[in-house]
């Protein structure tokens, strides 16, 4: 009996987007993310029971290579307004990031 495949990023927005954007966008946060840093998410994950050891691992690796996919994931229920500020913060934290590496190899 084939087991049809599911997507855990679903789970994920069900699990933390009230959570994530209770009392409004927190910048702290979609900077953790920016800067790869999904510790308390994964430990959520690991002990919700939802997932096997395995999605945990695969999202913990497709965050790592991609953290805008978390984002993304945080932002599936999220109202427009709240996306775009998500958008407009993530940008800046872009915008930084080559700033300063720029400066380092200038």
């Amino acid at each position: 009996m084939n087991t049809p495949e599911r997507d855990p990023s679903s789970y994920v927005s069900a699990m933390f987007s009230y959570e994530f954007f209770e009392g409004g966008v927190d910048y702290e946060s979609v900077e953790r993310i920016y800067r790869g840093e999904f510790d308390e998410w994964i430990s959520a994950l690991a002990g919700s029971g939802l997932f096997t050891n395995n999605e945990v691992q695969s999202m913990h690796e497709a965050w790592r290579l991609r953290p805008r996919t978390l984002l993304d994931a945080l932002l599936a229920d999220a109202d427009e307004v709240t996306a775009r500020r998500c958008e407009v913060i993530w940008a800046a934290l872009e915008q930084v990031s080559s700033s300063e590496a720029d400066t380092f190899l200038g």
